[in-house]
């Protein structure tokens, strides 16, 4: 005979579906598109922004160059031989590590930078306005130098135009005094700017003369030893750290889903394995709720007489224990007993034995008249208990 599925087991196995469809529709709106376009000059990226074929080709020339993950303050003490290129970084620098920049540059150290944001990465810089990046422009030589030699046309799009030229700076590279390429000598070091990462894209490295333009700025022609090349990826997001890889990828989600499921599996095996307990039964028959109860049986029987008799027969029943005297004692004597031997004087009880033995005898008296007779002899009754009380106290 098939056993069937407890309700509770039903209720978490439901459960369970629907946290599991969550998670996966979740996970198709989170997830990113296969493909997606980005603007960043990554050595990481073989899309036509990206600069993987100029990192592969300084490899295959022999350059000494590598990826740089790390903080700027980081970089190695020998830095009049090394150059680092910043190409189009788009992470802000703390101000720790635009002091390390200067830094850098003061003590001897060399950089290629590309792109519009220079200034906040070396404050003493002038971006004077943004440029049309989206127009490829060719530019010739405003000067002969190292790097424009053998490069008499270079395409670049511009992001922007550098502005008034101090006399540590040089232009190499524009036209109608908006300079795209410019030499700034800064302490002992150099920096060279582009307005525009394109002589290093995968796409405008083979335009005109950008693979010569290219070489030039990263060659070192103050020695035959060739520069020891660092190429941040810090400030395109790519960082060293463990967690930095971890947050990339998707085994944040998948802890979170393991997690899930062994809280599923422990609440499972505590469920089942834990002491059984009855549960305690309620009952429903609590004194309010019988007295509202019964409250409703009158009003809807409308029996006002019912009630009053009842607190009329409790009270004789008090009344002939209390003086001793036979049950069927008549009303008007029961009240002058009372005033009698137990000092009820002026009470006004026989007046209300009468009215309550009328009022019990018709089925016409109405709900507020049979209320107020009732709380008299309530009243009345209250009192024999307290001397029923004292005196079993006293005895």
């Amino acid at each position: 005979m098939p056993i069937g599925i407890a309700s509770s087991d039903r209720k978490l196995l439901l459960g369970g579906a629907a946290l599991m469809v969550v998670l996966l529709a979740a996970s198709a709106i989170l997830s990113p598109p296969e493909e997606i376009t980005s603007p960043v000059p990554s050595t990481y990226s073989a899309q036509s922004a990206g600069a993987a074929a100029a990192y592969r080709l300084l490899s295959k020339l022999h350059y000494p160059v590598r990826r740089w993950e790390s903080p700027p303050t980081e970089l190695d003490g020998d830095s009049e031989n090394t150059l680092l290129i910043l190409a189009d970084p788009f992470q802000p620098a703390s101000e720790g590590e635009r002091k390390a920049l200067v830094e850098f540059v003061e003590e001897g150290g060399h950089v290629l930078f590309t792109g519009a944001n220079i200034e906040g990465y070396f404050p003493g810089s002038r971006v004077a306005r943004e440029g049309n990046d989206r127009l490829w422009e060719s530019f010739e030589p405003s000067l002969p130098s190292r790097v424009s030699r053998e490069a008499k046309r270079v395409t670049i799009q511009p992001q922007g135009y550098w502005g008034t030229l101090t006399s540590e700076q040089l232009e190499l590279y524009g036209k109608s005094d908006e300079p795209v390429v410019v030499s700034w000598a800064l302490g002992d070091g150099e920096i060279v700017w582009w307005a525009g990462s394109t002589p290093l894209t995968n796409a405008g490295i083979t335009r005109e003369d950008n693979l010569r333009f290219f070489l030039n700025s990263v060659g070192n022609w103050s020695s035959g030893e060739p520069y020891k090349i660092y190429w941040d990826e810090y400030f395109h997001g790519q960082r060293s750290s463990l967690w930095s890889y971890v947050s990339k990828t998707s085994l944040a989600w998948s802890v979170l889903q393991l997690a899930l499921i062994a809280g599923a599996v422990l609440f499972t095996f505590s469920r089942r394995s834990g002491p059984v307990y009855v549960p305690k039964d309620v009952s429903r028959l609590s004194p309010l709720e019988f007295v509202e109860t019964l409250g409703g049986l009158y009003e809807r029987a409308g029996a006002a007489s019912s009630a009053i008799n009842v607190s009329y027969v409790r009270l004789r029943s008090l009344l002939t224990r209390q003086l001793n005297v036979p049950s069927n004692t008549r009303n008007a004597d029961l009240a002058l007993a009372a005033e009698q031997r137990m000092g009820w004087k002026n009470s006004g009880l026989g007046e209300t034995l009468r009215q309550v033995d009328a009022a019990a005898r018709d089925s016409t008296v109405s709900p507020r008249e049979a209320l107020q007779l009732v709380k008299k002899l309530e009243e009345y009754a209250a009192r024999l208990d307290v001397r029923i009380q004292i005196h079993r106290e006293r005895s």
